[in-house]
């Protein structure tokens, strides 16, 4: 049986493809800041730790208490929505440590294991926001874009040991807490003088169009760990489908 450790598994996406690897009879080691066993099912299979991944003694605890594993989901990250002119760099610091940093350090926690093994696969989740580019969330694309480089960039580091790097890029999923933690940090709110673009945005993002669910998400890291033939960038929702397809035209 293969072993599987996802951070960000509180909610959303990191929530649901835990779900569905246990659904198909792996072990998931499933952390998050603070464990609640009771929001997985209950299963022999299943391992919940705490892990913040922006603290460096957490980090090596939740490695050691996990021990051998195949896989590493890095899906633990934050919401930044608001005009870079209005945003503290404490707050900019913030996003950084978890959304890039934290990434990073999780990956460098897991390598000499996978590379004493020759083997091992590594999945980074970050948003197609990276893609095309959108008003008022300058911050966190660069956090997340920074991943993509990096991502790519390790990839062929790491292919002499036989370890793959993937990476899944989700769509607009507003059926996950990124709206509420994103605005949690919104600190005295939009700065007026980006008001009117505020509310076109948030006018756009009311109207119906295709959406990500966690269940996308989930079935995409399953592709990027199951399939080695699979593409170094997998989307996943329908609006990431379709923005991959749009281009490639």
């Amino acid at each position: 049986m293969k072993t599987l450790l996802i951070t960000g598994c509180s909610s959303g996406f990191g929530l649901e493809t835990a779900k569905y690897f246990l659904a198909r009879n792996w072990k998931v080691i499933a952390t998050m800041r603070t464990p609640d066993p009771e929001i997985l099912p209950a299963s022999l299979h299943l391992c919940v730790l705490a892990l913040d991944v922006t603290d460096a003694n957490s980090i090596k605890q939740a490695i050691e208490a996990a021990g051998p594993i195949d896989v590493l989901v890095n899906n633990a990250g934050i919401g930044l929505l608001g005009a870079l002119e209005g945003l503290s760099m404490s707050t900019i610091r913030e996003i950084f440590e978890t959304n890039t940093f934290g990434t990073m350090a999780m990956t460098q926690a897991v390598l000499p294991q996978f590379r004493q093994r020759q083997a091992g696969v590594i999945v980074n989740v970050t948003s197609t926001v990276t893609l095309k580019s959108l008003p008022l969330l300058s911050v966190y694309t660069a956090s997340k874009a920074a991943i993509n480089a990096f991502t790519e960039s390790l990839a062929l580091e790491l292919e002499q040991f036989n370890i793959r790097v993937s990476l899944v890029l989700p769509g607009r999923a507003p059926d996950t807490r990124f709206g509420e933690n994103a605005r949690s940090r919104m600190e005295q709110g939009i700065h007026p003088a980006y008001a009117d673009l505020a509310q076109g945005i948030f006018s756009e993002w009311g109207e119906p169009a295709p959406v990500t669910a966690p269940e996308d998400v989930a079935e995409a890291v399953w592709r990027a760990v199951t399939d080695p033939t699979s593409a170094v960038r997998l989307a996943a929702g329908a609006d990431a489908v379709a923005l991959f397809e749009s281009g490639r035209k």
